[in-house]
């Protein structure tokens, strides 16, 4: 483990290799415009020798030509702009250099500032030195990802309220009232006799609980969390040629599902993301449910079950009235999630006297489409509450992972404190822990496995 203020580390053990990184910023392929970044203790020696002329006045854009550096040929006629540390993204010195787009120009003035003195960027690694030379924490650096990475407006609103430091300062100030309680006990511990007295053992229980209390309240918040990052995951169950796909693309708008006469036709799950105002959902179509002998078949039934499992609703999709029960109680043997039953051809005159518990829909028409898009919202939020627009919740296993170890870490001081099992210099191991966690989510303390795991899923460029 590692104690340090970000901002302090900025020697080329922790950067790396400490020079300088260039990479493409942009999506690669055609297009008008492209950007190359470069970020480094050598930018500027590196603009003098890639472009012509070189403009280094901070936050001006410049009009210039990328020239090849060791020729001097033109590569690009290119827009520069140039950020002096520490007023950069990255806390060095920066540039931004926006060429025309396509894949061979951006690419020759990368390898142009590559043979001028930079070396390629790895993942992450601009937005890796920002949270290292103390522009950003971790959330805020996972923030940005989510951001790119958003499929909703609700994912995209929470990534920048994230970005924005909220979930930040609410983790910091949790932290500092941990190490507040800390404090207390430290003073117990190495002062008791001081004039004061000892520290009333009814503060430090007040403080422990209350603590412990608004720090499991950050952790209940990850389930919400999960559901706006991720989406809520709603799976189409039932049997073969239920008229699950019809379903799925009727409610997408397009046709992402094969649909076929043909039982068995979908064999694999096929996802896709569909915005809605309250909660995302995530739309699985799955395989039909049947015995089948057919191994490809099996798999993927074998698949149905276990997206079934995870589920925040299923849908028991069926043709006919008759068969919509048994559906529903066969797919109640795989989930412990809501089932909402659906009977997705109500436009056959077999099912148009229907009046049972299932929501009557056609993927044909179109009828009941809406009346079954509000009860799954009124489902989520029976089951998750309201998302509250202002309020930041982790969103990621590793925030819930370390907000659960200090709730683990404090319940165990409590206790300890409570029974009178263990010396309170003992006890106060807890408190450090429970610190420690909290400072791991923000990048107060971190080690380089966990920068790792943060940046592993980054683009090259940002």
């Amino acid at each position: 483990m590692i104690v340090a203020n970000p901002a302090s580390r900025l020697d080329a053990g922790v950067l790396g290799d400490g020079r300088t990184i260039a990479a493409i910023a942009t999506t690669m392929g055609r297009g008008a415009l492209a950007m190359v970044r470069l970020s480094g203790p050598d930018t500027a020696a590196i603009a003098q020798r890639l472009l012509r002329p070189a403009s280094l006045e901070p936050r001006r854009a410049s009009y210039t030509h990328a020239v090849d550096p060791d020729d001097g040929h033109v590569l690009d006629e290119v827009v520069a702009t140039f950020y002096r540390a520490p007023h950069s993204f990255t806390g060095e010195d920066l540039l931004e250099i926006s060429t025309h787009g396509g894949l061979h120009v951006p690419t020759a003035v990368l390898a142009a500032a590559i043979r001028a003195g930079a070396r390629q960027a790895h993942a992450g690694e601009f937005t890796r030195r920002a949270v290292l030379n103390g522009r950003l924490d971790l959330l805020q650096a996972e923030a940005i990802g989510d951001l790119i990475d958003a499929r909703s407006r609700a994912a995209h609103e929470q990534a920048l309220r994230q970005l924005d430091g909220g979930l930040s300062s609410r983790v910091r100030d949790l932290r500092t009232r941990i190490l507040q309680l800390e404090a207390l006990l430290a003073y117990d511990i190495d002062f008791p006799e001081e004039d004061d007295g000892p520290i009333p053992r009814e503060r430090i229980v007040s403080t422990a609980e209350s603590t412990l209390r608004d720090v499991a309240s950050l952790l209940a918040t990850a389930d919400r969390g999960t559901l706006l990052h991720d989406g809520a995951l709603v799976v189409l169950a039932g049997a073969p040629n239920a008229g699950k796909s019809s379903l799925f693309n009727a409610l997408l708008g397009e046709a992402r599902a094969i649909v076929t006469e043909i039982p068995g036709t979908t064999r694999d799950a096929i996802e896709a993301v569909l915005d809605r105002p309250h909660w995302p959902l995530r739309l699985v179509d799955t395989a039909g449910l049947r015995d089948t002998t057919d191994p490809l078949e099996r798999l993927g039934i074998e698949t149905s079950t276990r997206y079934a499992a995870r589920a925040a609703i299923v849908l028991a999709c069926a043709e006919h009235p008759s068969e919509v029960d048994a559906v529903a109680r066969a797919i109640a043997t795989h989930t412990a999630a809501p089932v909402l039953q659906v009977l997705t051809k109500s436009d056959l005159e077999s099912n148009e006297r229907y009046a049972g518990p299932a929501i009557r829909v056609s993927a044909r028409s179109g009828s009941g489409l809406p009346v079954l898009l509000a009860a799954i919202d009124e489902r989520l939020m029976a089951e998750h509450g309201t998302q509250h627009d202002d309020a930041p919740g982790l969103t990621r296993a590793r925030h819930q992972a370390a907000v659960a170890g200090a709730v683990e870490e404090l319940e165990r001081f409590s206790r300890a404190l409570s029974e009178d099992t263990l010396p309170i210099s003992i006890a106060a191991i807890h408190v450090r822990r429970a610190a420690d966690f909290l400072g791991e989510l923000i990048g107060v303390l971190h080690t380089d496995d966990i920068l790792d795991v943060v940046f592993r899923q980054f683009c090259v460029g940002k």
